[in-house]
């Protein structure tokens, strides 16, 4: 598990890149051709995670519901994004990845209720499960903003 959580954290150090290398402006920008923008996408893995690791095992998450909705799976940037939400997020990077690390050495996730994930192919039947896909996912998601940046 400790090489899940370090992948992990890998992804996270790349995702951190985009917070400190685009403004505002650019983390907003939706490029011509794509249906959301940088901050959606760093907000959606953040999101995404705690619902597959916490949520489906029946644990409170770290994450407020208003961002669950701003940033859950068939959801696309509806706003612009403030530099306040901007730096929520980038605290949540971090501080959620870790904390799960805390939850999983402390054995916290003892139930979880199996979610088939999108691809239809793959069940997910614990929380180790659900960070290897959070990973996998993730992954995805850090492809899509590769492209984006290109055309802000």
């Amino acid at each position: 598990m400790n090489q899940l959580f370090d992948v992990s954290t890998t992804s996270r150090n790349m995702v951190s890149k985009f917070l400190s290398g685009y403004t505002l402006d650019q983390l907003n920008t939706i490029p011509e051709g794509f249906n959301n923008n940088l901050i959606w996408n760093i907000g959606h893995i953040i999101v995404s995670q705690q619902l597959l690791v916490y949520k489906l095992s029946g644990l409170p998450m770290m994450i407020s519901d208003e961002l669950v909705e701003k940033y859950k799976k068939g959801t696309k940037p509806e706003h612009i994004v403030t530099q306040a939400e901007v730096d929520e997020i980038k605290s949540l990077l971090f501080e959620t990845i870790s904390q799960t690390k805390v939850d999983y050495d402390n054995k916290i996730f003892k139930n979880y209720m199996e979610y088939t994930t999108s691809t239809g192919d793959h069940v997910l039947k614990n929380a180790e499960d659900a960070m290897a896909f959070s990973n996998f996912h993730e992954g995805l998601h850090i492809g899509n903003m590769m492209s984006i940046r290109k055309f802000i």
